[in-house]
């Protein structure tokens, strides 16, 4: 088997009772690092500390990473451009955060004859944002609501 001692250096090939002495009088733990490898690799290591920063390291990223959380806006067909904008305005501030936007358009009563009002409505919305944006689901009816799923670019 090839050797690498605790400080990195290549002790070389040496036999498996040889390495197992050196672990030993070093107070290590002799470690096989590359089992697929001809002649296999092992190395001299404090194991139990390997794994504490392994594990360590694993808990920083994890913390560090940034889940990106579905943010929902509901609209009505009838809205107005300022409400829109103020709409639009709100969903570029998720969209830098990292965020997914789900913009929501409930219909009411007579509005469901007026779809076409809706799409016009979602479809501004999605020209608004297309610089910040990319239409991750496009606009489509369920039941008596229109949704449409943007992304970040």
């Amino acid at each position: 088997m090839r050797l690498i001692d605790d400080s990195g250096e290549q002790r070389g090939v040496i036999s498996i009772e040889e390495a197992r002495r050196t672990a030993d009088e070093a107070g290590l733990d002799l470690v096989e690092v590359a089992p697929d490898a001809r002649p296999p690799v092992c190395k001299i290591m404090d194991y139990g500390k390997f794994k504490y920063l392994q594990k360590k390291r694993e808990h920083d990223q994890k913390r560090k990473s940034h889940a990106a959380q579905l943010k929902e806006i509901r609209i009505r067909p009838k809205i107005d451009k300022h409400d829109r904008d103020f709409k639009v305005n709100q969903a570029k501030e998720f969209l830098e955060a990292g965020h997914k936007v789900q913009f929501n358009m409930l219909f009411r009563g007579r509005e469901m004859a007026h779809q076409d009002v809706g799409r016009a409505v979602m479809d501004a919305i999605i020209q608004d944002l297309a610089e910040a944006s990319k239409v991750e689901r496009p606009p489509r009816m369920e039941g008596r609501r229109m949704t449409v799923l943007l992304a970040k670019k």
